[in-house]
């Protein structure tokens, strides 16, 4: 059974025995403090995100929810490093990443960190194992296909190995890019709107997978979603509202 909420110093609301500590003599997976992101517009300058803060545990999992243009996929975006901030920190694993450059960033990910986007991300001219393979190959590891493989087939795929995704459905695409992201074993998973683009019942086998796996790898992971069952399926969740966390 699940703890019953709570409210955080931040106002989030937080729920699951690992919302609030973290393993003895290790830092927490994800620190923000006054992160911040501002952009030109017609107007002169808008605010998307103003003075974030909050902290994730290992191995927990949170969902980043709010309306459209709320600012979760921006704050998505920072937390991997895809974006810079106006202001505020992101620690990710005790590292600053906004204290590397974009090559350190770039090289932290490819380290720490697996991503599942909405329109899946596939490179269409890789067939199915190459796509898998490709941050594997990234990372000099000997056993690149042979570990793609066995993550193909983790996800039910053992048959389509040879598949472009042009010839694959858009839940085989999905189970393909859940492949990728998990076959590195990061210790950080996000996922941004991992079922938006999939029929309601692709995408429950989608969510199911998902934590299924994370579960059996242990990551932090922190999806954004605009689905309440999903986010239900988290330890904790944070709502964000016009760029403030509520």
């Amino acid at each position: 059974m699940r703890d019953n909420p709570e409210v955080s110093k931040n106002g989030a609301t937080t729920s699951g025995a690992n919302a609030g500590t973290s393993p003895v003599g290790r830092p927490p997976a994800i620190e923000v403090s006054g992160l911040s992101k501002r952009v030109a517009d017609a107007s002169g300058e808008l605010t998307i995100l103003h003075n974030v803060d909050f902290t994730v545990q290992p191995a927990e999992t949170l969902a980043l929810v709010g309306a459209s243009g709320s600012g979760k996929s921006t704050l998505l975006g920072l937390l991997a490093g895809l974006d810079t901030p106006s202001g505020g920190k992101v620690l990710l694993d005790g590292t600053d990443i906004f204290a590397l450059d974009e090559d350190g960033r770039a090289a932290f990910r490819k380290a720490k960190l697996g991503f599942v986007f909405q329109s899946f991300q596939l490179l269409a001219h890789l067939n199915a194992v190459e796509n898998v393979m490709l941050p594997l190959e990234l990372r000099g590891d000997a056993d690149a296909r042979a570990k793609a493989e066995a993550m193909l087939g983790r996800v039910g795929l053992s048959s389509r190995l040879k598949h472009y995704p042009k010839y694959l459905s858009g839940g085989e695409q999905q189970r393909v890019a859940l492949a990728r992201a998990f076959v590195t074993e990061p210790p950080l998973l996000f996922a941004d709107e991992p079922t938006g683009s999939l029929d309601a019942a692709t995408g429950e086998s989608i969510i199911g997978l998902m934590f299924e796996l994370n579960r059996e790898r242990g990551s932090t992971l922190v999806l954004v979603t605009h689905d309440p069952a999903m986010a239900a399926r988290c330890g904790r969740t944070i709502t964000i509202a016009a760029g403030r966390l509520v």
